[in-house]
């Protein structure tokens, strides 16, 4: 006999069935939801000592990056051979967005016109999240050196004949020892260190005479009389020492600029490397996180992931150029 249902059994049963649809559809849902990104802690590679520029501006945005995406953010030094033991580490890793480079002018740029062979690809190897900040150099001495502006270091080097030794721990500021050779016309020992914080010791401690330092790692031992600090590789004078001259008042032609910004390994998702940059860029919108970079003569400098991009791809050849008029060999 054949089977019937009745009207009321069969409105049942359509009931009964859209709600195992629903269940089962808020099912298939949920998890995508549950794991947006990011569910763990996310990791910022800094390619520096602690003390240093990139550093400073890592820790300075962890909180506020911590607070918009509901993660951790831990930020570990790897620092060495101007930076690219972070950059490969990071160029390496899973594409995932939980591994983070601060990198720099050094590392994504500079580095290219350094080295004859570099374990990674600027270009091809990291996906840019955001450029967040830059800044420039400053020629530094003891307080105790026979000079107080470029011209009278220029003379002293050039007197001593060699003598002197010049410590750099960043792509920036060897760039601007050479820039300070070829102009100036002077030669000196150049001393490579791992980052720009223990160049600035050496100099303090009297193992090397001059250094190029960023004001975050310099000011402190400026104002504590340690260093005197000469001229600034930018081309204006930094609003927060105006009496400092630049260099190229005395020096016609030397310009450094520097710059920090986050970047993830390439094929990192889209989604994730927008997240990343919104919150890195909202943290640096902060007004107590501007007052502290104004007080280390840092200037924001946002720029979003695309813009980031081809900015490097501009960088690259300019810092390999620069390099090259500099008279600096690639090791």
């Amino acid at each position: 006999m054949a089977w019937r249902m009745s009207s009321t059994r069969f409105a049942r049963f359509a009931v009964a069935s859209a709600f195992i649809i629903v269940a089962a559809s808020d099912v298939s849902v949920a998890p995508a939801g549950a794991q947006s990104f990011p569910t763990k802690p996310v990791r910022i590679l800094v390619p520096f000592p602690p003390g240093a520029g990139p550093d400073a501006l890592a820790r300075l945005l962890a909180a506020p990056m911590q607070e918009t995406l509901g993660q951790p953010i831990v930020v570990e030094n790897r620092a060495g051979a101007q930076g690219t033991i972070a950059a490969t580490e990071v160029a390496r890793a899973t594409p995932d967005g939980y591994t983070l480079l601060m990198g720099t002018n050094t590392t994504q740029a500079a580095n290219v016109g350094l080295f004859k062979k570099l374990q990674y690809d600027p270009l091809k190897d990291f996906a840019y999240v955001a450029r967040l900040a830059q800044s420039s150099l400053i020629l530094a001495v003891r307080s105790d050196f026979p000079a107080s502006n470029a011209k009278e270091f220029i003379a002293v080097a050039k007197a001593k004949r060699g003598e002197l030794s010049g410590g750099f721990g960043s792509g920036g500021a060897q760039v601007s020892l050479g820039l300070l050779r070829s102009l100036g016309g002077v030669t000196f020992v150049e001393v490579p260190y791992k980052g720009i914080p223990i160049a600035v010791g050496e100099v303090v401690g009297g193992q090397i005479a001059f250094t190029f330092t960023d004001f975050t790692a310099g000011i402190g031992q400026w104002k504590a009389g340690k260093l005197k600090l000469l001229g600034i590789t930018s081309r204006t004078r930094s609003a927060l020492a105006p009496e400092l001259p630049t260099l190229a008042e005395d020096l016609p032609g030397f310009e450094i600029t520097i710059w920090w910004g986050m970047m993830a390994p390439a094929g990192t998702p889209r989604e994730a490397v927008q997240r990343l940059s919104d919150a890195a860029i909202k943290a640096l919108n902060r007004p107590e996180v501007g007052q502290r970079l104004a007080g280390l003569s840092v200037d924001p400098a946002a720029m979003g992931p695309d813009e980031f991009t081809k900015f490097v791809g501009v960088e690259v050849p300019r810092w390999v150029k620069q390099i090259r008029d500099a008279g600096i060999q690639p090791e």
